[in-house]
């Protein structure tokens, strides 16, 4: 059995969510990334106010892992209406993020916060979910594809002060 459970995040979880974003992002990108970019990213993009505006805007759905035992934030998947290069349509959403701390990979964790992403755009009436992924991570390729994601495009990302190298996947639901 799982030793952490999936919830729906509320208003009062832009704290827990913007903690476990920041961390996880850091703990993807140390070594990868330049250090200052990943603090100045973390700041703006995940920040405590950039959760809130998510949890406040109904077109959004935030999911949030937590360990079983003490709830400790560990996990999220973020849904949106598209921001991508893209051809989208209203029957479009976006897989703005999907992160987990590291000594839970392995485990389902991220297949458990895909499918629960998947789950929740239909239930929006989406036919396509659409994320971005840095293209240096392999890892995220590989999850992505065994999800059934293919690339349709590229873009350009800015962290920090530094552009770097985008793959836009998309998967029908």
């Amino acid at each position: 059995m799982a030793d952490w459970r999936l919830r729906r995040a509320g208003e009062g979880d832009a704290p827990a969510l913007s903690l476990v974003a920041g961390a996880s992002f850091l703990e993807t990108f140390a070594g990868i990334l330049a250090g200052p970019d990943i603090v100045t990213h973390c700041a703006a993009k995940s920040s405590t106010a950039a959760f809130a505006a998510w949890l406040a805007d109904d077109r959004c759905a935030l999911t949030l892992a937590e360990t079983n035992a003490g709830h400790a934030p560990i996990g999220y998947a973020v849904v949106t209406p598209p921001d991508l290069p893209v051809d989208t349509d209203d029957r479009d959403l976006e897989l703005r993020r999907i992160y987990a701390l590291s000594r839970f990979h392995g485990g389902g964790l991220g297949a458990a916060l895909m499918a629960d992403a998947i789950e929740g755009a239909r239930e929006r009436g989406a036919e396509r979910l659409l994320l971005g992924v840095y293209g240096g991570n392999t890892r995220a390729h590989r999850f992505y594809e065994r999800q059934g994601f293919t690339i349709i495009g590229t873009r350009r990302f800015l962290v920090g002060a530094t552009w770097h190298d985008d793959f836009i996947y998309g998967r029908s639901l």
